[in-house]
């Protein structure tokens, strides 16, 4: 449980970014953020349309952890249609409606089988990049399904996962925080490393200097998650992103006053290897 009152120094704080490949603007907002600025993690989404791009630039990046961001929802599947075609729309996607899919991951067992052939090939798919795994999140936190956790957990194990996101946040409501515990003891019992808390759920697409700022003035004690959606200026990026300020987001990674503030935090900083190491 989070403490109250005065926030006690964090012991660390991972720097990510979520939709790496997602699209070349947010494949060089990732390389400018990291070389210039305090970016120190990326998610990669392995299906995605500039994943190959993405996994070009993480290899000239060195001290870039990247991780894997599952796409199961809302996105582009990596195995063939006839494979999972239980899980995909009338468009060859997977939908958006995350309550009706995971009543069906729940109660289905073909949906199911086929789910776990889907998560199985991006964990491929990211070990043939040659890149080291740094962590595993999905989009959307759709690992706080019961049947995505469990299948992860398990297909994870022979990838070498050994760090998740924990997708809580301070503010989170009170309902959902005996679900969260849960999940981290499920995360403890299989031997993988997780952050306390995260930042960027409330604030998702708007995380700008402002915001950053004041996050970064009231962390909780723990070691910290802040993602963000950087990205150049342009269309929106996907549907569920029109709102999003991702031109904004990036600029907060490369403001000296956000550099400055991390460092008078006296936290480790890095990604999750780094900071749980």
């Amino acid at each position: 449980m989070i403490a109250r009152g005065k926030p006690a120094q964090p012991r660390g704080l991972i720097i990510t970014a979520d939709d790496f490949g997602l699209h070349q603007r947010v494949n060089f907002a990732v390389e400018r953020a990291h070389r210039n600025g305090v970016l120190r993690a990326a998610s990669l989404m392995v299906a995605a349309p500039a994943a190959k791009d993405a996994v070009a630039r993480a290899h000239t990046l060195p001290e870039l952890r990247v991780g894997l961001h599952l796409v199961l929802a809302d996105g582009a599947a990596l195995a063939p249609r006839e494979q999972v075609a239980a899980l995909l729309d009338e468009n060859g996607r997977f939908g958006s409606n995350m309550v009706r899919d995971g009543v069906r991951f729940f109660f289905l067992p073909h949906v199911r089988r086929q789910l776990a052939f889907e998560i199985r090939a991006q964990f491929e798919a990211f070990a043939a990049t040659g890149l080291t795994l740094d962590h595993v999140n999905t989009h959307k936190h759709f690992h706080l399904h019961p049947t995505v956790l469990s299948l992860i957990l398990d297909i994870g194990r022979d990838y070498g996962m050994k760090a998740m996101r924990l997708p809580f946040e301070a503010n989170a409501p009170l309902r959902l925080r005996p679900w969260i515990a849960h999940v981290k003891t499920q995360l403890e019992r299989a031997g993988i490393a997780h952050n306390d808390y995260v930042v960027g759920i409330a604030a998702s697409g708007r995380m700008d200097e402002a915001a950053w700022l004041a996050a970064l003035a009231n962390l909780p004690h723990g070691v910290g998650e802040i993602y963000c959606h950087p990205a150049l200026a342009g269309d929106a990026l996907s549907e569920g992103m029109h709102d999003y300020r991702h031109a904004d987001e990036l600029q907060a990674l490369l403001s000296p006053r956000v550099a400055a503030a991390i460092r008078s935090l006296g936290a480790r900083v890095g990604g999750f290897a780094d900071v749980l190491a």
